[in-house]
């Protein structure tokens, strides 16, 4: 018998990045390792240039989510006008400047959202330092402002975390209850939907994997902006 901590993550708009290939930037149905690790680090006040504490947090905590709805996909086109100047520093005061540059040096992009998608997030630590009460508290009263994958996509629900102990992860994501305000999202779910299982290598889900798939987001450095990839394991045949 373990604690986990869990909590729920809904907005209108989520983007938990996948591998970003050209002008795509996608999103995955279900947040990674990396998205969850930066939402614990804001709510607990940990700078990206702190990387001690970036590394102790990843080292501390373990993941498991439950997709309850994935949402619909929005696909949104970006334009970014960066000019060369601007590109080695040079001080412009106003876009008006920027705009009387020869050369926009404009880029094009595609981003994709998720739409009213709801999960829920297990979290482990034995960790004395980043234990799963000091989480908690965190999350309820955090030091930076959350959001879920990009800054214009911050929590339309409280995160509602709770300490459940539970022999495994199934069990503890199963035990939790999702705000009742939330409930009209099951009726938007595709047909024939059933709750999907995600989890690292290492935890008791309770479970058998139907797949096991590599995911480039284990952090290595925050300043950088470097990546590991790890294993994530899934099971698809969950109960209503």
């Amino acid at each position: 018998m373990g604690e986990h901590l869990v909590f729920q993550l809904y907005a209108p708009l989520a983007a938990w990045g996948g591998q970003a290939v050209g002008q795509e930037r996608p999103s995955d149905d279900h947040p990674g390792r990396s998205a969850l690790l930066g939402l614990i680090a804001a709510a607990l006040g940990i700078r990206r240039d702190d990387e001690d504490a970036q590394q102790a947090l990843r080292d501390a905590c373990r993941f498991a989510i439950k997709l309850l709805a994935p949402g619909l996909v929005l696909r949104d086109f970006h334009t970014i006008q960066v000019p060369p100047s601007a590109r080695k520093q040079q001080h412009l005061q106003t876009r008006r400047d920027e705009l009387r540059e020869a050369k926009l040096g404009t880029m094009l992009s595609f981003r994709s959202y998720r739409q009213d998608a709801l999960c829920l997030v297990a979290v482990i630590s034995d960790d004395g330092k980043y234990g799963v009460e000091r989480l908690e508290r965190a999350l309820l009263a955090p030091e930076f402002p959350l959001y879920l994958g990009r800054k214009s996509c911050p929590p339309a629900a409280p995160l509602n975390p709770e300490i459940i102990p539970a022999k495994n992860l199934k069990t503890a994501l199963d035990s939790y209850c999702v705000a009742a305000g939330l409930a009209p999202l099951f009726s938007s779910r595709p047909r024939n939907f059933r709750p999907r299982y995600y989890w690292e290598q290492g935890m008791d889900a309770g479970i058998a994997h139907d797949y096991r798939a590599p995911r480039y987001d284990q952090p290595v450095s925050r300043r950088r902006w470097q990546f590991a990839p790890r294993d994530e394991y899934a099971w698809l045949g969950g109960e209503s």
